[in-house]
């Protein structure tokens, strides 16, 4: 994956996807480079919004068009952006450097930019009587407001909603529902609330506060039509996958999804990718094995680094590889805040009982302060618990259950 010249004036930047990796990637060049030629090309629309908040929205009564924060078209004057919605790109030819739409239309490009996303991980429920769904865009969150409110309409109820997975995206909606006055039920074949994420005693913190809303749990169980059957709709949580068929199809390595190195490069010359459809060779600053990073914080990271990589002129030179620093997560569950920075996914160590009220720290086969969990109003004590990163455990204190 050698270095880039430095960008060319005259043909595009081509940036594939209009979510938030590709409308940061596009500002922050922008930020350093202003005559490049620049042009951004999606399946959607193009309207910039924060995809965090739709599974806050509906318990503060706000529809689809109200989540938009910039319009796409005051995005592209502002930017400088040649923005062709509704267009999905079938092909990409490397050697050529052009993609191409469904409908034969050609672009050519300079540097190519995957930010196509992540897709819903399929529901195999094919038997359900009711609604399957599940909200990874605007045009979803709109769909789940219209089942919800045909509910009502039809039965003078609120809807009775079934959500698989009780993951952080599950555990979001249904604060977001319950809070809205729906019955919710939350099924999931684990046996508690964000297990991948939390100790034991602070996930069941959780299951506690979102159960005082009214949230029922579904321990050890998978989503079938009989249970659907007992709702009116079906809302999947169970995951996103990187949406990485156009990359393999051209070729491109990859493994959960694009792989890219520390300047956010492809296999392929002069065609990078960022966002949720990305696999980071570098996503922490212990080394861990590369991963897929779907939260907003690494995702700035890597707008930034890329546009620096993109923009630099000085021939031999190239900016700082990309590190990302600690990221804590935010839950957005306001029967109990959370703000957790988990361990990787199969790193050696353990939870350590709270040295502080609430203040969980994840502590790694040497001792080694890695990660954290700080719930409620322990979300409070954030630059404390990011300075004791690095740190050993204090002697004598307790491992968690």
């Amino acid at each position: 994956m050698a270095a880039p010249a430095a960008v060319d004036a005259i043909t595009p930047v081509v940036v594939l996807g209009s979510g938030l990796a590709a409308w940061s990637a596009v500002r922050e060049l922008r930020r350093l480079h202003r005559s490049t030629p620049v042009s951004l090309i999606t399946e959607r629309n193009g309207d910039f919004y924060a995809k965090p908040a739709l599974s806050n929205a509906l318990a503060q009564g706000k529809g689809a068009d109200q989540l938009v924060t910039t319009p796409v078209a005051t995005m592209a004057a502002q930017l400088a952006v040649d923005v062709v919605p509704h267009t999905r790109i079938s092909a990409i030819d490397t050697a050529a450097r052009t993609v191409q739409s469904a409908d034969g239309r050609v672009w050519p490009y300079a540097r190519l930019v995957l930010a196509t996303g992540a897709l819903p991980i399929p529901l195999a429920l094919p038997d359900s009587p009711v609604p399957v769904l599940s909200v990874n865009g605007l045009e979803d969150y709109a769909a789940l407001r219209q089942a919800l409110e045909a509910t009502q309409q039809r039965t003078g109820q609120r809807a009775r909603v079934l959500i698989v997975g009780a993951g952080l995206i599950g555990c979001e909606f249904a604060n977001d529902l319950a809070v809205k006055g729906h019955p919710v039920t939350v099924v999931d074949p684990g046996q508690r609330p964000l297990a991948a994420l939390l100790p034991l005693a602070a996930s069941q913190q959780l299951a506690d506060a979102l159960a005082a809303l009214g949230v029922q749990w579904l321990w050890g169980q998978t989503a079938s039509a009989p249970l659907a059957a007992e709702h009116d709709v079906v809302l999947s949580a169970i995951g996103l996958r990187p949406d990485v068929a156009l990359a393999q199809a051209v070729g491109l390595r990859t493994e959960r999804g694009v792989l890219v190195n520390e300047h956010l490069q492809t296999s392929a010359p002069d065609v990078y990718a960022l966002g949720d459809v990305a696999q980071y060779a570098s996503e922490s600053l212990d080394g861990t094995a590369s991963r897929p990073l779907p939260y907003v914080m690494p995702i700035m990271a890597a707008a930034k680094a890329l546009a620096a990589h993109l923009a630099f002129t000085e021939a031999g030179s190239a900016p700082t590889p990309l590190r990302f620093a600690p990221m804590p997560v935010a839950v957005k569950t306001p029967a109990l805040p959370l703000l957790v920075l988990p361990p990787a996914p199969g790193a050696l160590g353990q939870w350590q009982a709270p040295s502080a009220p609430g203040v969980w720290q994840w502590a790694d086969a040497q001792g080694t302060v890695r990660g954290f969990a700080l719930p409620g109003a322990a979300t409070a004590t954030r630059a404390k618990a990011l300075a004791a990163l690095g740190q050993r455990v204090p002697t004598g204190v307790e491992q968690a259950p």
